[in-house]
């Protein structure tokens, strides 16, 4: 099995242990994938995501699934945006490192993630990819336990720029 890939895809619609959702930093719900992932999984989400406290970027929270064929979600909220020389990189990188010190946690072997912070919080698109990409391979070499990682993206673009950077190893 292919431990790590790219699909265009519909998060929402994947059956894996956990998603990723490119939250705020309420975790109430939003645009983008986020309101998706809120539409999906229906009201139970946004009445467990009240009792989280919401979440700084950089950080991840957990929840349950609900109505998702996906067992739980990842919430992590990525950096806005504001030309590079604030600590975008850093932050972004964080979330991913977020994510997958929860999937190790909990023992999953299952991951989809979407392009976090390259839609409303305009992370440019190959940027965002080459530290997203370098982060799960990082966290496929040091939790044998995660057996796939899918990128589900929304573009036949993004898709694209995360094809050619898994091709370059």
């Amino acid at each position: 099995m292919t431990r790590l890939r790219a699909i265009r895809a519909d998060i929402t619609t994947l059956a894996v242990d956990a998603i990723v959702n490119a939250a705020n930093t309420s975790l109430l719900g939003g645009g983008g994938v986020d309101g998706a992932i809120h539409r999906a999984a229906g009201p139970e989400l946004v009445a467990e995501t009240r009792t989280l406290g919401g979440c700084e970027p950089g950080e991840a929270k957990l929840s349950r699934g609900y109505r998702l064929p996906a067992g739980y979600v990842i919430h992590t909220v990525g950096p806005i945006w504001n030309g590079g020389g604030r600590g975008e990189a850093q932050v972004l990188a964080d979330c991913y490192r977020s994510c997958f010190a929860i999937a190790a946690r909990e023992g999953f072997q299952t991951l989809a993630v979407p392009a976090i912070s390259t839609g409303i919080y305009g992370y440019p698109a190959e940027p965002a990819a080459e530290i997203a990409v370098r982060e799960t391979r990082v966290a496929l070499a040091e939790n044998a336990r995660l057996a796939c990682v899918t990128f589900a993206l929304f573009s036949e673009d993004q898709l694209a720029i995360y094809e050619r950077l898994l091709a370059a190893g």
